[in-house]
């Protein structure tokens, strides 16, 4: 594309761009510190094993907030978690209007009211098909289909040239609820002249076409169909288009739904509140559950990822105070799971198994499609608006590299791997990387936001695996002890292998320690300290064969 302004125009992830999830990403127009901003998603990723007692995870914002006088406004393609999920977390540092449509409106102000910032948060509700400016950006939602309702594409025409940000999406002429992906739009903008497409990365390694809704709502009706017993279904709270083919299905063959879990109940009552699950009837609460017969009975809950606090998992180990399933009954997992949690989803089915419950996965049946583009979508979403220039996001490392080769092969002139963190002027292009920005994770650690690399985090993750040992010593001033050393093991084996207590070798040792040190050290607590710690450790080494994290804190009297 010709160069139409000495503007440039920047963008720069920071979240989203070599992972999934915790999408963010900012574009900017002008020149240094003239630049003004938009923001496209607010998303979070969900802590896991790898990050203990974090259960959300933000991107790091330093950078914007030095420039959060020019954040003009922050978009929101849709209502999924990873993309709307740290608006309410985070907007008291960004305090920049908030672009979104009806249902992911509904959604960010429940969270909103949670904190207490819903009158003070501007939300500028638009439909899909509006058109707006932002300060100088001219700003289009174009819809596409995805796994929840009103999904955009967003153009964003600046007077440097053109992007086109996906958003999630996929090519599903057939979706549960409307409305289908505007073809046609997206080819007119295609012949207006798209400089850059941003594009998502997800599915980019699966060839052919994911399969639609409809394919998914058939295999839905007919395992139900069959079913003698109760029959639970889970999959993704926000995914309203499937909760329409489970409602078709268990209407169709005579079953009363029920609701469980609140996720899943917010999200109902946002889609009915913008005209959604109209044909749904009336959908029972879990109080419901039992006055139901078996074979009248179809619960829909959440819990498809293992979620420990989910109603699925609760069900299963006996927990949840409502519900819980008889030997006969099936429970189906419309999903797929996510990488990280097959040992959590793992743990679910055995549970049911145990109690003799049928398991239905997508492994079995067609129950499930996802919601992103696989190669042959793509090469017709490229057919549409004929980019210039191509940047992949919203994937991990080898989805971005695929992706770039992927779209080079398919014929888009320009293309280039941007990661988060990485500054890169789309226009005047080529696209080009030309500064490193701070960038990474923020976890919140129960009411506080504390620095992932640096956070707590990691000192609970080395407890899990070698346990902690503190010790307390108290001194005279000149170095001997005054009482016996006291010593708190959490998380060591109680004995060695020939059946010694542990404790009890580890007080000899630091007696030992203090005896054989010089007077002269034994009034210097740090080296003290560091004596009793080296001594401690080589101790477990080798009677264990861990080194654990040890306290010694010192007294003097």
């Amino acid at each position: 594309m010709l160069n139409r302004s000495k503007e440039e125009l920047v963008y720069v992830p920071l979240g989203g761009a070599g992972e999934i999830g915790m999408n963010m990403y900012l574009y900017g127009i002008g020149r240094g510190k003239r630049r003004k901003w938009i923001m496209v998603d607010c998303g979070v990723k969900f802590g896991d094993d790898r990050d203990p007692g974090i259960d959300v995870i933000l991107p790091d914002i330093r950078f914007i907030q030095e420039h959060k006088r020019d954040l003009l406004g922050i978009i929101i393609t849709h209502g999924h978690e990873d993309h709307l999920g740290a608006v309410a977390w985070l907007w008291p540092q960004l305090q920049a209007p908030v672009y979104c449509t009806p249902f992911a409106a509904e959604l960010i102000k429940n969270k909103l009211n949670e904190k207490n910032l819903l009158d003070e948060t501007p939300l500028r509700v638009q439909p899909l098909g509006s058109r707006f400016d932002i300060g100088p950006f001219d700003i289009e939602l174009v819809a596409v289909t995805h796994s929840i309702p009103e999904p955009a594409s967003v153009v964003i025409r600046t007077s440097a040239g053109t992007v086109v940000h996906s958003g999630d999406w996929k090519l599903d002429r057939t979706p549960a609820i409307p409305p289908q992906i505007d073809e046609n739009r997206l080819r007119e903008i295609g012949k207006e002249g798209v400089d850059v497409l941003v594009c998502d990365s997800t599915n980019v390694l699966r060839q052919g076409y994911s399969p639609s809704e409809a394919e998914v709502a058939q295999g839905l009706e007919k395992i139900i169909r069959s079913a003698k017993k109760r029959v639970a279904v889970t999959t993704f709270a926000s995914h309203v288009g499937r909760l329409t083919s489970v409602v078709k299905a268990a209407r169709a063959v005579g079953r009363d739904v029920v609701l469980a879990g609140r996720a899943m109940h917010t999200v109902s009552a946002a889609a009915k509140e913008i005209g959604l699950l109209k044909d749904a009837g009336y959908l029972l609460d879990q109080d419901a559950y039992d006055d139901l017969p078996r074979n009248k009975c179809l619960l829909v809950c959440t819990g498809s990822q293992g979620e420990a606090r989910a109603a699925m998992a609760r069900i299963a180990s006996g927990r949840h105070p409502h519900i819980k399933f008889d030997r006969g009954d099936m429970a189906i997992f419309s999903s797929k799971t996510i990488p990280g949690n097959e040992k959590s989803v793992s743990a679910v089915f055995n549970d049911l198994a145990e109690q003799g419950v049928e398991i239905i996965t997508s492994d079995d049946a067609m129950i499930h499609t996802s919601g992103h583009p696989r190669q042959g979508e793509l090469l017709e979403y490229y057919d549409w608006l004929k980019p210039a220039s191509l940047i992949p996001m919203h994937g991990e490392m080898r989805h971005l590299d695929f992706h770039t080769s992927f779209a080079k092969k398919a014929g888009i002139d320009h293309t280039l791997r941007v990661i988060n963190g990485e500054l890169t002027r789309l226009l005047p292009g080529p696209a080009k990387i030309i500064e490193d920005i701070d960038s990474g994770r923020t976890h919140v650690d129960g009411h506080l936001f504390v620095e992932a690399d640096r956070g707590p985090a990691r000192m609970r993750r080395k407890l899990s695996f070698s346990g902690l040992i503190a010790i307390s010593v108290t001194l005279s001033d000149r170095g001997g002890l005054m009482t016996d050393p006291q010593i708190v093991l959490d998380g060591i084996p109680e004995q060695d292998a020939e059946g010694y207590l542990i404790e009890e070798s580890l007080l000899d040792d630091i007696e030992d320690t203090i005896e054989q040190l010089p007077r002269k050290v034994l009034r210097n607590d740090d080296i003290v300290i560091e004596n009793i710690k080296r001594v401690i450790r080589r101790t477990c080494s080798e009677v264990w064969g861990k080194r654990p994290v040890v306290h010694v804190m010192v007294h003097r009297v």
